[in-house]
């Protein structure tokens, strides 16, 4: 028997919840079967089974996260039937060992790691005593008979060997070492060390925060970066729960969401700037093409507006990097499209259009991108290089019927545009008072990268645009 961890997902993930199981305890699988629905912070993932066998164990339950690496299913081999004093999950969970090297009975090597984990080998421990020294199996001592050569096990790199009498690979415990701002209590009452990672530490002390008095909402009660910001803003370290309340699971999306979303608001000094424009003449241009040439949406429009406005004014199209005290300028415009899901907020990146139109960023072809894109987005097939790799993005917020809003820059970005809500209403038209479509646009901006002369040139060169149909007419 043996267990299957989770396995690395890839894009610098730690971590991944347990959506929905395909497997019960006992059921027989074959190799690549989906065993669970996993949730990253990127997308939903299928884990396939990495060989034949049956389900001993689930050791996470629904709405559970794990690390990775942590155990996921037990294995055994189909008809294998536990053996004295080894077989089988004991009453406390544990596993029965395997032979060294993870090698069935005709020699056949392990199987290969799933999710493109490379596989490497390392000789299996040898006992000190008779034949090799205490300082190793390679020490053999004078005495000794020539030792067998050492057998050696297959190990999906980063795991480490099977220690013996467990079955499992040997991980890397996480430290969390003591600063002055977490040092032990040595008096009765004082309460437990503060858990939290070194990065962390390290800005609780840049921003001279007690870790003592902060409530840590990680795995564990582990404090996050998040939590200590949150701190030095003057918020409380923990809130007591109202009578009636109950709590949601921040896990997957929503987290990594919501870590972004702190990190962006008390790192990027935002400001923003608001104009709000006529749009009645577009919105007719539009409705015609829809009959003649196929359907362009106002949010289309928006995207196309854009790409001239980026290359008039470059700093749009940038970001902030600290670490090196320079602006990164982007030579290409990528945008991002905010859209809400029952996971919470994604961005996805659309396919690559720039201002020559080298990639037909048409009306008809631009808004049935973007309607794919956002449709992946809510049924969680993004790929990797969908959610990353946008240079700005355009938020729309008017589907839910507000006028506008400020939003928050989406991390190693320097403007997002918020469309609010297209509304009729009295406004001046060529002199006179008319029923018009009007629409607010907002745009916030790393203040850092754009100063607020660029900013508004930046958002009035969108707006006239959008306002003029001659001038769509021509894109």
């Amino acid at each position: 028997m043996s267990d299957f961890l989770l396995p690395d997902l890839g894009e610098g993930l730690t971590e991944a919840t347990i959506v929905a199981w395909h497997v019960k305890v006992g059921d027989e699988v074959t190799r690549n079967q989906a065993l669970a629905e996993v949730e990253t912070a990127k997308a939903l993932v299928e884990l396939p089974s990495p060989r034949a066998g049956r389900i001993t164990a689930l050791h996470a339950e629904e709405g559970q996260t794990l690390d990775v690496g942590s155990p996921l299913v037990g294995f055994a081999e189909v008809g294998a039937a536990p053996e004295p004093g080894t077989g089988g999950a004991a009453a406390d969970g544990s596993v029965a060992e395997e032979p060294a090297g993870g090698s069935a009975a005709d020699g056949s090597a392990v199987e290969e790691a799933v999710a493109g984990g490379s596989v490497a080998e390392e000789p299996a421990a040898v006992p000190v005593g008779v034949g090799a020294s205490a300082g190793g199996p390679d020490e053999a001592t004078a005495s000794a008979e020539p030792a067998a050569r050492p057998q050696r096990q297959q190990v999906l790199v980063g795991y480490g060997p099977v220690l013996p009498g467990t079955g499992r690979p040997r991980r890397r415990p996480r430290a969390f070492a003591t600063t002055p701002y977490e040092r032990p209590s040595r008096q009765a009452g004082e309460g437990p060390t503060p858990r939290a990672m070194p990065p962390v530490r390290r800005r609780a002390r840049d921003l001279g925060v007690d870790l003592r008095s902060v409530h840590g909402s990680g795995p564990g009660g582990r404090i996050l970066r998040a939590d200590v910001e949150a701190r030095a803003q003057g918020l409380p370290g923990s809130v007591t729960r109202a009578p009636g309340s109950h709590t949601i699971p921040v896990t997957g999306l929503r987290k990594q969401t919501a870590q972004a979303m702190s990190a962006s608001a008390f790192t990027a000094p935002h400001a923003s700037v608001h104009v709000t424009i006529d749009v009645t003449d577009t919105l007719e241009l539009l409705g015609r093409g829809s009959r003649e040439s196929g359907r362009t949406s106002f949010l289309a429009s928006v995207c196309r507006a854009i790409l001239p406005a980026a290359a008039r004014t470059p700093a749009a199209n940038a970001r902030y990097d600290a670490e090196a005290g320079q602006i990164e300028m982007f030579d290409q415009v990528r945008i991002g499209i905010a859209v809400a899901t029952d996971r919470g907020l994604l961005v996805a990146t659309l396919p690559e259009i720039d201002a020559d139109g080298h990639q037909d960023p048409s009306g008809p072809a631009l808004t049935a991108a973007i309607a794919e894109t956002a449709q992946k987005a809510r049924d969680g097939a993004l790929t990797p290089g969908e959610v990353t790799g946008s240079t700005l993005t355009v938020t729309n917020v008017g589907v839910f019927g507000v006028d506008g809003g400020t939003p928050i820059l989406n991390p190693g970005q320097s403007t997002i545009l918020a469309i609010g809500a297209l509304r009729r209403q009295p406004w001046e038209h060529r002199g006179e008072i008319a029923l018009r479509t009007v629409v607010t646009l907002t745009l916030s901006f790393d203040h850092r990268v754009l100063d607020g002369a660029e900013a508004s040139a930046f958002l009035t060169d969108i707006a006239e645009t959008l306002a003029d149909p001659a001038t769509l007419l021509v894109r």
